[in-house]
């Protein structure tokens, strides 16, 4: 059987482009709560217009909801909720779990896809959503082959992947960078792309974490032989050329495969970045461009004025082409329509041995300077319709108030705690010997492969705070690693630990089947909302640790008081398996100890400095300065939180240290250098 072909739909030509190429579903966002959240998106009456040009073409709409929900938004997300379950959406894709709890609960004739930002990476996790009514998986894009046909061998659920687009270097949903650089958060729609910048080491300066983009299309007979349901494709951002043109190209190879070469000439016209297989083409030793801008380079500005400017170019140029203009200091692109242009009488010029013609582009718009690149961006001979004919029922927008209240009433509880409790996190050996087991409450061990192996939980020390202990699991576990995590947490719930820290809420299945084990979650299993908490309650999760970008009129919003607050920590701002090459001609540094314990490669932006770290072949980027929120704790302790965490990880064991830390703890003081991060300035 075929898989599906899924496009992507920003705007209303987009669709009808997606139509046209031979799309067989469309994925799209309403104007909120969705990941892409710069598109043009859709409004409630072009929706329904949708619905009904899909129906009419045998077209499955696929409706994004894939961010996560603050607390002050859960009811303007009963509406959104309330008015979908009156139309005929195929399935809505998403990420938090909240939402999965309310459409579970109160709106389950809703069909369900969990979203890439989930993390699903391995069966274990494509099985545990199955047991939740999930129809369909969308997998993480770092996969291998080999990896992703185990994967399809074992699952009991839809898979979906991507096949083509753009490629984020953090797995999607651990993303914190845009979010640290001012609160504009990825996992909420609203990423600034970090990763397309230039940073700054001691060896040069680059696009260390700019991916090309994702092309699957010579795979595509390989991946067509495996269990998968839907070939997606990323970009509801881009153009509506770019929607036609993929959509073809890869329709062309599912319906005869001997086409890929045909259909690699019209993906030139993509108007993206250079191509990568990236993992699952085992090809990541390139997969880096050194330009991270869209387009086709088609020329330098040789002469400008203020009305125009001039190049030399080999590709024929008509009006209403579009072109990118990027100055050479490499930053604020911008982008034109050309509307009149010359080209210079005679004949045309060589260039490199190939004729090429000098033209002159008339633009009032943006100042043009000599030595700035040209790139085509946008034909302008394909044209597709831009307007619904507004039809379908009229849709009620708000959930009656009487019982948007009674859902609300049912979520969560404002139960505050007798007493504190302080958790201390620590993601190397060495801190053992520093720490002081009688100074707080439980000990997260958050350790390597290899230091799992060598951990001793018979010796008399550990045994004696056993009780105290809490194993927790990383965020990414290969489909061949899940028997080791199994095997590792096996033995230490018979050496007498029973507190496990789940990083990802599939996780629970790795665990041993028994009612004496404490459930906990990372900052990973995202509590941001009421809604969300109460979901990992019925899951019986007993600790739960706040999300590192949560802002504190969130915090302070929800009822919830039980949750661990974090109030120092270093936040994992890219969490990839990708390495980094400081430079690309350069091997990746490697490093399986934590940071103190080496020399650790240091960068920065115009503001910040950061760290690099490698553990069991995950890069990690940190900031150089910690966030501590130290000072907040009394303020935080007033309004009814009683759970604190200290994280130690990425921070070089000292028993002063520790000892500070912890008398700035009970004083309520600041620890100096470090950040707020999000918890002032807020979480957009």
């Amino acid at each position: 059987m075929k898989p599906e072909l899924l496009l992507p739909v920003g705007n209303t030509e987009a669709f009808y482009a997606a139509l046209e190429g031979g799309a067989d579903a469309v994925y799209l966002g309403l104007r909120s709560f969705n990941a892409r959240g710069r598109a043009q998106n859709f409004a409630p009456n072009q929706l329904q217009s949708l619905l009904k040009e899909s129906q009419r073409s045998g077209l499955k709409v696929y409706l994004t909801l894939n961010t996560l929900i603050k607390n002050s938004e859960l009811p303007t997300l009963l509406d959104m909720l309330y008015m979908l379950s009156q139309t005929t959406v195929s399935s809505l894709i998403i990420q938090d779990l909240g939402v999965y709890y309310l459409l579970n609960k109160f709106f389950n004739k809703l069909p369900i896809h969990a979203s890439t930002q989930m993390g699903i990476h391995n069966s274990t996790g494509t099985n545990y959503l199955h047991s939740k009514s999930f129809e369909r998986v969308i997998l993480a894009r770092e996969l291998t082959l080999p990896e992703l046909t185990e994967i399809s061998r074992k699952a009991k659920i839809e898979l979906e992947i991507f096949a083509h687009g753009a490629l984020c270097y953090s797995f999607s949903g651990m993303c914190l960078f845009s979010s640290y650089l001012g609160g504009m958060s990825a996992n909420r729609g609203l990423c600034c792309q970090p990763c397309r910048r230039i940073f700054n080491s001691s060896q040069n300066s680059d696009y260390f974490f700019s991916l090309k983009d994702n092309q699957l299309i010579e795979l595509l007979p390989q991946i067509m032989k495996l269990n998968i349901s839907g070939i997606k494709i990323e970009g509801r951002m881009k153009a509506a050329e770019y929607v036609y043109n993929v959509a073809r190209a890869y329709r062309m190879v599912i319906d005869d495969p001997t086409k890929i070469e045909t259909a690699k000439e019209i993906l030139k016209y993509d108007f993206g970045r250079e191509k990568t297989s990236y993992f699952l083409g085992g090809n990541i030793e390139n997969a880096i461009t050194e330009d991270p801008y869209i387009g086709i380079y088609i020329g330098k500005v040789s002469s400008s004025d203020e009305h125009s400017f001039s190049f030399k170019t080999l590709h024929r140029l008509k009006i209403m082409d579009r072109l990118r203009i990027l100055p050479k200091s490499g930053t604020d692109a911008r982008a034109i329509k050309i509307k009149e242009f010359k080209k210079e009488k005679g004949e045309r010029k060589k260039e490199n041995g190939l004729l090429g013609e000098v033209v002159t582009i008339q633009t009032d718009k943006i100042k043009v300077n000599e030595g700035d690149k040209v790139f085509l961006i946008g034909l302008a001979d394909i044209k597709f319709k831009s307007k619904f004919t507004l039809e379908g029922k009229r849709l009620k927008l708000h959930m009656p108030e009487d019982k948007t209240k009674n859902i609300l009433n049912k979520i969560g509880s404002s139960k505050i705690l007798s007493r504190q409790q302080l958790f201390i996190r620590i993601n190397s050996f060495d801190w053992l010997r520093k720490l002081y087991f009688d100074k707080f409450d439980f000990l997260i061990l958050n350790l390597s492969k290899k230091e799992w192996e060598k951990l001793n939980l018979h010796s008399p020390f550990l045994k004696k705070n056993s009780r105290k202990l809490i194993i927790q699991l990383p965020k990414f576990i290969s489909e061949s690693d899940i028997d080791f995590y199994r095997s590792i947490c096996s033995h230490f719930f018979r050496a007498g630990v029973s507190s496990f820290m789940l990083s990802h809420i599939s996780q629970k299945l790795i665990l041993p089947d028994s009612h004496k084990i404490t459930l906990c979650a990372s900052e990973n299993v995202y509590a941001l909302n009421d809604v969300a908490i109460q979901f990992l309650k019925e899951e019986f999760i007993k600790f739960y640790v706040y999300p590192f970008e949560n802002d504190h009129q969130n915090l302070s919003y929800g009822k919830d008081r039980k949750g661990i607050v974090p109030l120092y920590f270093h936040p994992e701002l890219f969490h990839s398996r990708m390495p980094v090459l400081f430079n690309h001609k350069d091997t990746p540094i490697q490093s399986d100890l934590p940071a103190g314990q080496v020399k650790t490669p240091s960068f920065r932006d115009d503001r910040y400095t950061y760290k690099k770290l490698v553990r069991d072949g995950i890069t990690i980027v940190i900031p150089e300065v910690p966030v501590s929120l130290l000072q907040f704790k009394d303020k935080l302790v007033k309004e009814g939180f009683r759970r604190f965490l200290i994280d130690l990880s990425c921070v070089k064991s000292s028993q002063n240290m520790f000892n500070r830390l912890l008398k700035k703890f009970h004083t309520s003081t600041a620890e100096q250098p470090g950040t707020s991060f999000n918890f002032k300035a807020g979480l957009k």
